[in-house]
């Protein structure tokens, strides 16, 4: 069975970038989380020892994203999904995507966002 847990616009502050000026003002970043597993059993007990707890996700998350400054947003998102695939043995199939609101483009854009998908077993 393959149900699925999403966390979606978990937002931080942080200070990475390509450009140096990104790297010292910061900016914010927006991060979406799938989590492919089976809560089947936590569901007919309404049980949350037998699930994920998306609130240790999302700290597993923030510690992630302030762990150091990263140039690339693909990089962030892959670290994510790889990270969480091997913290949560539950999760068999991960999906990051994050986003970042404040890009220097010379234009208007709402935001760039990179997406990475990974399974067990799969580097």
């Amino acid at each position: 069975m393959s149900n699925i847990i999403r966390l979606k616009g978990a937002s931080f502050y942080a200070y990475h970038g390509a450009l140096k000026e990104e790297q010292n003002i910061g900016g914010k970043f927006e991060v979406d989380i799938e989590m492919h597993t089976d809560f089947s059993e936590a569901a007919k007990e309404d049980n949350l020892k037998k699930t994920i707890d998306y609130t240790d996700v999302y700290k597993y998350v923030n510690e992630i994203i302030h762990q150091k400054k990263y140039y690339l947003i693909e990089t962030i998102a892959t670290e994510i999904a790889d990270k969480v695939l091997h913290h949560f043995p539950n999760v068999f199939k991960v999906t990051a995507i994050v986003r970042k609101k404040s890009v220097p483009v010379g234009g208007l854009i709402d935001h760039v966002e990179a997406e990475v998908t990974k399974e067990n077993g799969q580097s």
